[in-house]
């Protein structure tokens, strides 16, 4: 009797991007279960990408930094701008304390633009996304939390000659103010996209160099020297650095959470945030902390943010040792 032709059926399998794409969380669990537990991107749980950061990239701006953080890229820019202060329609009290100066007038006005094709859910010409109002806030609001910037740095101040027969000396008197405009555009988006911004804030502040401006009483304008000798750093007060963790729990309505499993991954990724539904930001500086954000889920405990607090300031060194 001849033998059957027909060819002998073969196992059904998928190859390992394909199994990440259809199941991602299934796919996270068979990594993290190994022992000890290894991440898809082959990083330790509290392994962050390397970072690398470049300066003065964008020659027309007052300051610049690219940060690159794993496959995430961000650019950011620092512009000033004049601001008179006869221009101020509420002109500050002079009582009033300076480190409340920068906000009331908002002279630090950061812009997160993510619709540049950074990622496929970010398309150019898209409107402003919510992650982007979000990020833009989140900036903004440790800019101005951390007084990281002087404001005597962002005051033009102006001293009138003295008057023959006047006893009393002149007062020195701020006719006008420098607003720093920091754009911040995403080249590419794989995740963690606050710490990436926040670095490169850091790095583009660090950098920037202000020409040296003076008040001309006779046109009642502002005066900038074009000579780059002239022109000055900014004294910045602390140097604050960001980490962000993500939880990725097996927990779920069928199961009890005390049966669930949960993993801290720092650094994530965007297939690592697109699973774990809660997350911890963490932000220092030297020696203190400035603030836990904590988002979503309630299974990350006391123990685990004393953990991240440890891996954060130990990042603060890192950062700290390469930013320019």
């Amino acid at each position: 009797m001849a033998a059957d032709p027909s060819p002998a059926p073969t196992s059904l399998s998928f190859p390992r991007s394909t199994f990440a794409k259809l199941t991602p969380g299934p796919f996270l669990h068979a990594h993290l279960k190994q022992n000890p537990p290894i991440r898809p991107s082959g990083r330790t749980l509290t392994q962050f990408r390397e970072q690398q950061i470049t300066t003065g990239s964008l020659t027309h701006s007052h300051g610049s930094a690219v940060v690159r953080l794993g496959d995430t890229t961000v650019v950011c820019s620092v512009q000033g701008e004049i601001l008179k202060a006869a221009d101020i329609p509420s002109p500050p009290d002079e009582s009033a304390d300076n480190e409340d100066l920068l906000e009331t007038l908002g002279l630090l006005v950061p812009n997160v633009e993510l619709s540049t094709g950074c990622s496929p859910a970010h398309l150019p010409g898209n409107p402003p996304s919510t992650l982007a109002q979000s990020l833009s806030w989140k900036v903004r609001t440790l800019l101005y939390g951390s007084e990281i910037v002087n404001p005597e740095d962002l005051q033009i101040m102006f001293t009138a000659p003295k008057i023959d027969g006047e006893d009393d000396a002149p007062v020195p008197e701020v006719k006008a103010y420098w607003t720093l405009y920091l754009d911040i555009m995403f080249i590419s988006l794989d995740g963690n996209p606050f710490d990436a911004a926040w670095l490169a804030v850091m790095a583009a502040l660090r950098t920037a160099r202000l020409p040296k401006a003076s008040w001309d009483a006779d046109r009642e304008a502002v005066v900038c020297s074009p000579a780059f000798q002239d022109y000055s750093r900014l004294t910045l007060q602390a140097t604050p650095v960001t980490a962000t963790f993500a939880v990725f729990s097996t927990a779920s309505q069928l199961k009890q959470r005390s049966e669930a499993e949960s993993w801290v991954l720092t650094d994530p990724d965007t297939s690592e945030e697109e699973v774990c539904r809660e997350a911890v930001t963490v932000t220092v500086d030297e020696k203190r902390v400035l603030g836990i954000d904590k988002a979503g889920g309630r299974v990350i405990g006391k123990e685990a943010v004393e953990e991240c607090l440890k891996l954060t300031f130990a990042r603060w060194k890192e950062v700290n040792a390469i930013l320019p």
